[in-house]
């Protein structure tokens, strides 16, 4: 198995971003590093990423960590994005219009079935976190 480096999940987000279903709300998200196992993004926060409060939604973030750890386990051992089968995440605090996010997204661990991976999203200003987020993906049998 060979991972793939920054270049190729560039190339991945642009397919993604390009297209007219909904993955073109990842629009706007700047891969900064990918290493076996980890991504880390970038967002600025703008009126397309928030709810009516003016803050980032609930619904995007939860977008954010599901793209972003899928990413992630698609750079691991198996190279294989699976299917979701469970998603939980917590809401810290408000991430502010106009402001960059970092969305950190780690593979904790990888089974035969089954990867457990872990998203931070935190204010790239202050390093506060915004938002924690746990995805477990069924990867089928090997």
């Amino acid at each position: 198995m060979s991972l793939m480096g920054l270049n190729s999940f560039q190339k991945i987000l642009k397919v993604m971003t390009d297209s007219h279903c909904f993955d073109r709300v990842m629009r706007g998200v700047e891969i900064l590093s990918v290493s076996p196992s980890k991504m880390v993004c970038e967002l600025r926060v703008g009126e397309e990423h928030a709810n009516r409060g003016g803050t980032l939604h609930g619904g995007y973030t939860a977008t954010l960590i599901d793209v972003i750890s899928t990413l992630a386990i698609m750079n691991s051992e198996r190279g294989s994005p699976g299917v979701s089968v469970d998603m939980n995440i917590t809401y810290m605090n408000a991430g502010k219009l106009g402001k960059d996010i970092l969305i950190t997204a780690e593979v904790l661990k990888q089974g035969r079935t089954l990867a457990f991976a872990t998203v931070d999203i935190t204010d790239k200003a202050t390093g506060r976190l915004i938002a924690q987020g746990r995805h477990t993906k069924h990867l089928g049998s090997s």
